[in-house]
């Protein structure tokens, strides 16, 4: 019976097609499997997205529907244009300001609630992963004051208008798209229901989908990787610090004793800088604490109101910023995580921490 019901159809579309049968050329031109409708029809990249999702197990029709249902944010756009970097032309207290959003009481206290809320998941993960508590709960403060701001944005939404709205970063956020939808596939999750910031970043620790496929971890055994569980976002940022050479044990960042301001400015600075300490030493920079064993360092320069301040990192500073590239960040986790470890410390009769 169906080879019957077939055939007249089989018969008709050979005669319209005799003569003008278009190459096969012509056919994957101008000829889609599916189609996108909704904000991004048409936009430049979703076909070849598509395409691209196959390898991944998607059939086009569903990435087709997903992207479909995604929608186009322009607050977005605006605010990625406002994220690039204001170049100061002399001191100006940028730090004493930026430090200030971070370490207020409030914020210093909320952390050690946050500490003893979670105390034994964060003992874990610092007995596995080798990296201190204090340091852990310091990332979720400054990325989302300890859970208590995730984000509101749909991640589908600002991964699809970033990857095909952007297109100065559209290539990276391309892939980040392409990692989030294998991430909902894996972990049978929703891709219209997270909800996060409005570059694509998630949970308590601000992952972005690449991240978190290959550093998430499932810290409380119940079978799921959830980032916006505390104790699964306290083993993942454990182990995104481990992956990225956290060395138990060793110093953060430490402050420069400085001969001349004058000279140390002339200097480059910045965490991706690396010293010798006999190179500084001719410049009149000398560590004002033990270095533990460490053989070359960054020079790091902070407009602080009332002048410049210098200090050492080490490799665990560096380690802080590959979660976010700038100085004035991974030394606010740093001076966050140390005012916790204190006041934890003072109220509860704990250890003082070894690392600065």
């Amino acid at each position: 019976m169906p080879r019957v019901r077939l055939l007249p159809w089989l018969l008709i579309l050979a005669l319209v097609g005799c003569g003008t049968s278009p190459t096969r050329e012509d056919m994957s031109y101008h000829v889609r499997p599916v189609s996108v409708s909704g904000d991004f029809a048409g936009a430049p990249g979703v076909y070849a997205f598509i395409e691209r999702m196959r390898r991944h197990g998607y059939p086009p029709e569903r990435t087709a529907a997903i992207l479909s249902g995604a929608r186009l944010q322009p607050s977005i756009i605006d605010l990625m244009d406002q994220q690039s970097p204001r170049q100061a032309t002399g001191p100006s207290g940028a730090w004493t300001r930026y430090r200030a959003k971070f370490l207020s009481e409030d914020s210093i206290n909320n952390g050690v609630a946050f500490w003893r809320r979670n105390e034994v998941a964060l003992e874990r993960a610092a007995a596995r992963y080798g990296v201190p508590p204090e340091y852990i709960v310091a990332i979720i403060g400054v990325e989302t004051r300890y859970g208590g701001f995730t984000g509101k944005t749909r991640i589908l939404d600002a991964l699809a208008t970033l990857a095909f709205a952007y297109p100065r970063r559209a290539e990276y956020f391309a892939g980040e798209l392409e990692q989030f939808l294998v991430m909902a596939k894996e972990e049978n999750l929703d891709p219209f229901a997270l909800r996060g910031s409005f570059a694509g970043a998630m949970g308590l620790g601000q992952f972005m989908p690449s991240s978190f496929r290959e550093h998430a971890v499932d810290h409380d055994g119940d079978g799921q990787r959830d980032l916006w569980n505390p104790s699964d976002a306290i083993g993942s940022v454990a182990n995104y610090f481990r992956h990225h050479g956290w060395q138990p044990g060793e110093p953060v960042a430490v402050p420069a004793q400085v001969r001349s301001v004058a000279s140390a400015h002339a200097m480059k600075t910045g965490f991706k800088t690396r010293y010798g300490l006999n190179e500084l030493a001719s410049h009149g920079i000398t560590p004002m604490r033990p270095l533990g064993r460490a053989e070359a360092v960054s020079l790091l320069e902070l407009d602080a109101q009332g002048g410049y301040e210098y200090w050492l990192g080490l490799k665990n500073f560096d380690v802080i910023t590959r979660y976010n590239q700038s100085t004035y960040y991974a030394m606010a986790v740093h001076q966050l995580a140390q005012a916790i470890r204190s006041r934890k410390g003072g109220l509860d009769g704990g250890r003082v921490s070894s690392t600065w």
